[in-house]
């Protein structure tokens, strides 16, 4: 069970890589990365952030390259934070695929179409 403090910086963390992330992916152009969640360990040490990188083909690319300059982006965070953390923690990115598996159940559950009209069984 995550405790206040756990959740306080976990949004304080989830705010900050989010402006960091907008700001790096402005001069890219067409490509938004988003931060879907941060979890942070009891003893505070270790976040991982959980990523929506908008378009999704692009993802893992991004993802990787994200990862490749994760001392850069702590930097960056431990900068923003500093007022409020003593130590920042350890950043791990992960993608959050919710999205897509959310959209995979809608399109199964859906109403199927058969010649330009929608069914459902009953």
């Amino acid at each position: 069970m995550e405790g206040k403090r756990q959740a306080k910086i976990a949004r304080l963390l989830q705010k900050e890589l989010s402006e960091i992330f907008r700001r790096q992916t402005a001069a890219l152009g067409g490509v938004i990365v988003s931060v879907s969640a941060v979890r942070v360990s009891p003893d505070l040490s270790i976040a991982k952030a959980y990523l929506s990188i908008f378009p999704a083909d692009k993802s893992a690319a991004i993802l990787e390259n994200i990862k490749k300059q994760s001392k850069t982006v702590r930097y960056e965070l431990a900068q923003a934070v500093k007022q409020t953390l003593r130590k920042c923690p350890d950043l791990q990115f992960y993608l959050d695929d919710s999205l897509d598996y959310i959209e995979n159940i809608d399109r199964l559950l859906g109403p199927r179409k058969e010649n330009g009209e929608e069914t459902t069984e009953d």
